[in-house]
C-alpha cells in the first residue's frame, strides 16, 4: 500500500471509529421507584422556603398556594407505592410554583441512590411539573457515580393521594450514560430496572 493510501485508509478509520453510534457506546438504564413528598404532620419531608407575596393561584390542585411559592424537599425513594416499602434512595431539592395560571412547578432535584447496584450514585433530575397531567415528563441533567454525563428524562406520575399532605409520586427514569461510566448489572435491584 502506498504512503498515501496508507494515511487515508487511517485517517478513514479514525473517523470511522470517531463516528460510531452513540448507543455502541452507552447504555440504557431504567429505574422505577416511589417518591413519598409530605409537606407536614409525622415525617415530614416538605418544607416551605418561601410563602410568596404572589398573586393567589386560581387552580383547585392547589388551595391556598402563590404564584413563587418554594418547598425545599428530602423526600423518601422507595421500591413500592407503600410508605413502609423498602427504601432505594433520596430525592432531594426544590420545587417552585412557576405557572400563574397553570398548576405548574419548576423542580430542581438530585435523585441520590442508596440501595443495590446503583448505591451512591445520583441523577440530577430538572424541568416542568404540571399537575393536572396525568404524566409529566422531566430531564435527566447529569449524575454521579454510575450516572456521570447521564441524558434521559424522567416520566412522572401521581399515583396516589394518601392525604393533603401526603402524596406518592411514581418516577420512571430513562437514563443514558457512556459505556464507561455505565454499571454493568443487568437485574433488577433495590427497585431497580435495567433495560
Amino acid at each position: 500500500m502506498a504512503p498515501t493510501s496508507r494515511i487515508l485508509f487511517l485517517v478513514s478509520l479514525t473517523l470511522a471509529l470517531a463516528t460510531a453510534p452513540a448507543a455502541a457506546r452507552s447504555k440504557q438504564i431504567h429505574l422505577h421507584f416511589y417518591m413519598h413528598d409530605i409537606t407536614g404532620g409525622p415525617g415530614q419531608t416538605a418544607v416551605q422556603l418561601v410563602k410568596s407575596p404572589g398573586p393567589a393561584h386560581p387552580s383547585p390542585y392547589m388551595p391556598g398556594a402563590h404564584f413563587g411559592d418554594t418547598t425545599v424537599i428530602d423526600d423518601a425513594l422507595t421500591e413500592g407505592p407503600d410508605a413502609a416499602s423498602r427504601a432505594v434512595g433520596r430525592a432531594q431539592g426544590s420545587y417552585m410554583l412557576a405557572g400563574l395560571k397553570e398548576p405548574a412547578l419548576m423542580v430542581s432535584m438530585n435523585v441520590a441512590l442508596t440501595g443495590g447496584a446503583y448505591n451512591g450514585s445520583t441523577i440530577a433530575v430538572v424541568g416542568r411539573d404540571d399537575v393536572s397531567a396525568a404524566v409529566r415528563e422531566l430531564a435527566v441533567t447529569g449524575g454521579t457515580g454510575a450516572f456521570r454525563k447521564a441524558t434521559g428524562h424522567v416520566l412522572w406520575r401521581t399515583a396516589k393521594v394518601e392525604s393533603r399532605d401526603h402524596i406518592v409520586l411514581e418516577l420512571d427514569v430513562y437514563a443514558t450514560v457512556p459505556g464507561a461510566a455505565a454499571a454493568s448489572d443487568g437485574q433488577r435491584q433495590a427497585g431497580v430496572v435495567n433495560t
